[in-house]
């Protein structure tokens, strides 16, 4: 009882700070609309400066200047966070884009086919060998693009960019996840963006596009806050990765798209016709397959551990047969 307790408390916590950070990223759209009217390249822009900002903070805090200035040292790890600062940055403008051009249904479409995406990034670039369900749920995340691409009368764009910037973005960081944590990283990444962001602000400034200083105080500390908005759903999800295990949080996932799809058809007023819902239905049956295949994996998992522990405790219980 007493070791039960811990673990009880450990995972309320957890899945409270992972619905919070996947809850965060699903109402990024409302945070958004309210930035007008500023553009995605100003938002992004902002949102990469004020970050910054936040992440010195947050590392002066917690006295990590060290991991920072390792970041520096590592060729390797300096080279890989900025291919994932380009990567993040691709993603954030076109989903700015998508919320502010009225295309927010097709970026959440983004977020809900990629884990498909990363599934297929796995075959192609790690040479993973895919399970049967595996197999299935991409061949019919494949038909939904089909279908989607003939109810919008063109590929779904948006939704292709978000989906694989953000799986070779999730690619990257595995790369340096083990030796690099989560503030230091997003830090390294605004670091190196830093200076095409402000260079941006620069230009707009000159073009007479810039609405950071001259649409009122409100404007702008909305605009600031954008540092906040980016970092806390971060922090939110790092506590939760610690206190759950993975396939809790690969069902967590889903909870971001699916708010900000709500969000798209019904505050947003998007309009959803009959062959856009038929293409939905076959990503998220597509969805349904996977979710089942990595439960069941889990589920494998777990019984060859314990499995495991009693042959285990067998053998030693042999030995000291013997030995008596």
């Amino acid at each position: 009882m007493p070791d039960s307790a811990p673990a009880a408390t450990r995972t309320t916590a957890g899945l409270f700070f992972g619905l919070a950070a996947y809850g965060l990223w699903g109402l990024l759209p409302l945070y958004f609309v309210t930035l007008t009217p500023a553009g995605p390249v100003e938002i992004v822009s902002d949102r990469v400066v004020f970050s910054l900002v936040v992440c010195l903070v947050l590392i002066a805090v917690t006295r990590s200047w060290g991991s920072l200035a390792a970041v520096f040292r590592s060729r390797h790890s300096l080279g890989i966070l900025t291919l994932a600062a380009v990567l993040i940055a691709a993603n954030w403008l076109t989903y700015t884009y998508g919320v502010l051009s009225g295309q927010a249904i097709e970026a959440a479409l983004g977020y809900f086919i990629n884990p498909l995406v990363s599934v297929l990034l796995g075959v192609l670039l790690l040479k993973e060998r895919l399970r049967p369900l595996q197999w299935a749920a991409v061949g019919i995340g494949f038909i939904a693009v089909l279908v989607l691409a003939i109810a919008y009368g063109r590929m779904p764009w948006i939704a292709l960019i978000l989906a694989f910037s953000f799986g070779f973005y999730g690619l990257v960081k595995n790369r340096v996840g083990a030796t690099v944590d989560a503030v230091t990283s997003l830090t390294m990444e605004t670091v190196v963006l830093s200076p095409l962001a402000v260079a941006a602000m620069i230009w707009l400034g000159v073009a007479g596009s810039l609405t950071l200083t001259g649409n009122g105080a409100g404007h702008f500390w909305l605009l600031a806050a954008s540092g906040i908005v980016t970092v806390t759903p971060l922090l939110f999800f790092g506590a939760s990765a610690r206190r759950l295990p993975m396939t809790t949080i690969g069902l967590l996932q889903y909870v971001a798209p699916l708010l900000q799809f709500i969000i798209a058809t019904t505050v947003l007023g998007e309009h959803m016709g009959p062959e856009r819902w038929a293409g939905f239905g076959i990503v998220w049956l597509a969805l349904v397959v996977l979710t089942a295949d990595m439960l069941l994996a889990s589920q494998r998992r777990r019984r060859a551990l314990r499995a495991a522990r009693v042959r285990a405790a067998q053998a030693r219980g042999a030995q000291v047969g013997s030995a008596g």
